[in-house]
């Protein structure tokens, strides 16, 4: 009975010495890097995110943990994380301005931008994001311009450049949406700034033709005859089919 409980006692010993080996195992860098490589590649991305969130705390030093905060902003933004992918990747640009990747870092910073989905009520209610202010707009056109601006050899400035462009004239349509909300209060010097800034800024989007409209009107309010005019050549010989659509009528509720 003694021998029997003597063999018993060191084969559970020799298990729990196991057990603790093959949890140490789990929890070395390579490990933790791996499982989350393998969950990134599976498509579990906040499974990925967990494994290198542990890695970085627990062996921020390692090289792992360097590679590990490079997947890190990809899962973030895969999980749509957007806050914590913005933050690690203004981190990691901050950290390795030179490193070789670092424009891939930019681009993935400006698609978190370029991808960030309304919120539940504004889907519920349709709402036209063009009247929305854009500052995730702004954020992923800065993003861009500054991969394009950084490095123009990259493989990802084909991309960026055609989303930029889309990215313009949303900007222009917010300040064309603005200045249209002065024209309709007859406010008309801020409709005019606003239309005049659309232009100058965004030359070329099709919001242009809805600002030089409200430049016209404005000018018609404000009693400047001649200089509607001549705005209505430059629409004219911008637009020979088309006429300005706008007039200077308040709309139907009263303001208070």
């Amino acid at each position: 009975m003694a021998r029997a409980l003597a063999v018993a006692c060191c084969a559970l010993i020799l298990a729990a010495c196991a057990g603790r080996d093959r949890a140490a195992e789990q929890f070395q860098p390579e490990k933790l890097y791996e499982h989350g490589h393998k969950s990134m590649l599976a498509g579990d991305y906040r499974g990925a995110v967990r494994y290198y969130e542990a890695l970085e705390a627990r062996f921020p030093f390692s090289e792992y943990s360097r590679q590990a905060k490079l997947d890190i902003i990809y899962a973030y933004y895969k999980s749509r994380e957007t806050e914590s992918a913005i933050d690690a990747a203004d981190q990691f640009i901050r950290e390795n301005p030179t490193h070789p990747r670092v424009d891939y870092v930019m681009y993935i910073k400006g698609l978190v931008y370029f991808e960030r989905a309304p919120n539940f009520l504004e889907r519920w209610f349709n709402t036209d994001l063009t009247e929305r202010p854009p500052q995730d707009v702004r954020g992923s056109f800065q993003a861009f311009q500054s991969l394009i601006e950084r490095h123009p050899d990259s493989e990802y400035v084909q991309d960026a450049r055609q989303r930029m462009i889309h990215l313009r004239n949303r900007l222009a349509e917010y300040e064309v949406h603005v200045a249209d909300h002065y024209l309709r209060r007859l406010a008309y010097v801020a409709a005019l700034s606003r239309a005049r800034y659309c232009i100058e800024n965004y030359d070329g989007a099709p919001a242009t033709r809805d600002a030089l409209d409200i430049m016209i009107s404005a000018y018609d309010g404000m009693g400047l005859t001649d200089i509607a005019q001549e705005s209505r050549a430059v629409y004219a010989l911008n637009y020979p089919n088309a006429d300005p659509e706008r007039n200077n009528k308040r709309d139907w509720w009263p303001l208070w």
